[in-house]
């Protein structure tokens, strides 16, 4: 068995962001060959996603970004399966990249932003990675996009809600913006106007 060194499995922790007995396991297992290990402590990221499949993923993170020029916007969703792994820094940090990622690729769909490659792997990848690190269950669930003259992105605080306004004349007010976009989360509209509710909900009504 290859001596393995505190240094090594630092630098295996700081590459994948896996636990520090993983890591020397994994070192161990691979016989010291670093790229090998990597491939181990994925593999046990896939395993590890197989066996959670079942479980419910009801906790998550929601971001919402916007270009600098303020005509497009982005939302996503990563579930997790506890509070505490969706407080957690690293965990939001994560969402983040590829929040940043699906801003400046502004792919067609979910699948689309499931295929994009980041870190030279693709976001699907790097989510089932995740769980092998995490220990948790990982579903991305929701993605979307807006374009308009004028986009504005709120996150309520603690990162459970976001939204998206999009509005069909550029110039106006920020806070104009974000009042409209807390006033949507805050009362969560079915529609924009009369012609968009569905005649089901009229009916009921």
């Amino acid at each position: 068995m290859a001596q393995i060194s505190a240094s090594e499995v630092s630098k295996l922790r700081k590459t994948t962001g896996a636990g520090m007995m993983d890591c020397k396991n994994a070192l161990q297992e691979a016989d010291g060959d670093f790229d090998k290990a990597i491939d181990i402590l994925r593999k046990k990221g896939q395993k590890l996603a197989s066996k959670r499949a079942g479980r419910e993923a009801t906790e998550g993170v929601v971001l919402a970004k916007i270009t600098s020029d303020g005509k497009k916007g982005i939302m996503v969703v990563l579930n997790c399966e506890t509070d505490f792994v969706a407080k957690n820094k690293d965990f939001i940090k994560f969402v983040d990249k590829i929040a940043d990622k699906a801003l400046k690729e502004t792919p067609a769909d979910i699948e689309g932003l499931k295929n994009l490659t980041l870190d030279s792997k693709s976001v699907n990848d790097l989510v089932i990675e995740q769980v092998g690190i995490i220990g948790e269950k990982l579903d991305l669930s929701y993605f979307d996009k807006v374009e308009a003259e004028s986009v504005t992105a709120y996150i309520h605080p603690g990162n459970k809600l976001a939204t998206l306004v999009g509005m069909n004349k550029g110039g106006i007010d920020i806070q104009v913006g974000k009042d409209v976009a807390m006033q949507v989360a805050a009362m969560n509209p079915i529609s924009i106007d009369k012609a968009d509710i569905p005649k089901d909900v009229i009916d009921k009504e």
